[in-house]
């Protein structure tokens, strides 16, 4: 069985560097980025023997409903760039694992085409618009199509200095150079797929003409049209006019988590944006245990960063988590392999939680949390 990094690899060969490049990179000089992945390294597990671990259960209730695991796979922006009907698969593997999944504001894919995959494990991902009535317009929009569940994006104030992006040019990438042209032709597959699915377009931006046309130029127009006032009052805005589930994604301090409580959200997403946004902050997982215990079971904590195993999982569980958000490890999958590749990473990251859960002498996650630290041993650097 192939797993997280053996997709890595493929999904390179498979992409041009300005796509690999993409989805691999973190900003500035990615300290952050490297920290999300080399902290779970640091924590260490207390297996526990002569326990009857015969029957085990992987099954975990969040987001309002049992799903398979504890896993969902996050929103992932330009997902369908890198292979044509990335999204789909990716929903139709996370159905056929019994798990959410969430589109990206950023989707090629329309959300009328998606949620009827997952049915109410739906969720679709928001950033607040400078123009309220364009953000509740969106809303109504996912709300009709079947989205129960709403993830918003609150980390990106601004678009974090993502250098591997401008080396490679991804900001002219509408009109690429020959270096770019030459990259392409280096990849076939790609190239091809690519050829037979064109012209793409960002399923949001129908309508809006003033958005420009091509994907490029649409995601462009959307990341400029992203709030930056985005504050408390604002979250109270959009609580006020979502009537379903709603999840505050990018916190990584129990100040503003608690304010999320205050503001009715319904949970949080422990989050630093896979290194994307700031670096030199601390790893997710470094800040998961904080944050879980500030808000002492308010609202619902899952969690996002660096998941590449499913012993990572099982210490996010055990430091407060109630879920793992999947983003680099299901996307390439998807690149390398499309449904088939998502499905064998979830299958991958189930077997290796599987038998975390059975060599620490537990046969659930519910034991696996109530059991919490006791079955980690933190870095002494952690208090």
């Amino acid at each position: 069985m192939a797993g997280v990094e053996d997709f890595r690899r493929a999904a390179r060969r498979r992409l041009p560097r300005i796509f690999a490049d993409y989805i691999e990179g973190g900003a500035s000089g990615e300290v952050t980025l490297a920290a999300n992945t080399a902290d779970f390294d640091r924590i260490l597990l207390r297996p526990r023997v002569l326990r009857d671990v015969s029957l085990r259960d992987l099954s975990a209730t969040f987001l309002g409903a049992r799903h398979a695991l504890p896993l969902m796979l996050g929103p992932v922006g330009s997902l369908g760039l890198f292979r044509a009907g990335a999204e789909a698969a990716a929903f139709r593997a996370a159905a056929a694992a019994g798990i959410p999944a969430c589109l990206s504001s950023f989707a090629v894919t329309r959300p009328e085409a998606l949620a009827p995959v997952v049915g109410e494990a739906a969720a679709f991902q928001l950033y607040m618009l400078k123009d309220r009535d364009r953000t509740e317009a969106m809303l109504d929009r996912v709300a009709r199509a079947g989205f129960g569940t709403l993830f918003v994006t609150v980390d990106t104030a601004v678009s974090g200095i993502r250098e591997r992006d401008i080396r490679n040019g991804l900001r002219q990438m509408a009109r690429p150079d020959l270096r770019m042209l030459a990259d392409f032709a280096r990849h076939p597959r790609w190239l091809a797929d690519m050829a037979r699915a064109h012209p793409f377009g960002m399923a949001l931006a129908e309508g809006w003409a003033e958005a420009g046309r091509g994907y490029l130029a649409q995601a462009g127009f959307l990341a400029g049209q992203i709030d930056p006032a985005l504050d408390g009052p604002a979250l109270s805005w959009l609580r006020e006019r979502w009537r379903g589930r709603l999840i505050v994604k990018g916190v990584q301090a129990p100040e503003d988590a608690l304010e999320c409580a205050g503001r009715g959200a319904d949970g949080i997403v422990v989050s630093n944006h896979g290194g994307r946004q700031l670096d030199g902050v601390p790893s997710s997982i470094a800040v998961l245990a904080p944050i879980a215990q500030a808000l002492a079971g308010r609202i619902e904590v899952l969690f996002d960063g660096g998941i590449r195993r499913g012993g990572d999982v099982a210490k996010a569980l055990a430091l407060g988590a109630s879920a793992c958000l999947l983003g680099r490890a299901y996307v390439w999958g998807a690149a390398a392999a499309g449904e088939a590749g998502v499905r064998e990473v979830l299958a991958a990251l189930a077997a290796e939680l599987d038998a975390t859960l059975a060599l620490l002498g537990l046969r659930s996650l519910a034991e696996l949390r109530d059991a919490g630290t006791d079955v980690l041993r933190l870095p002494a650097d952690w208090g």
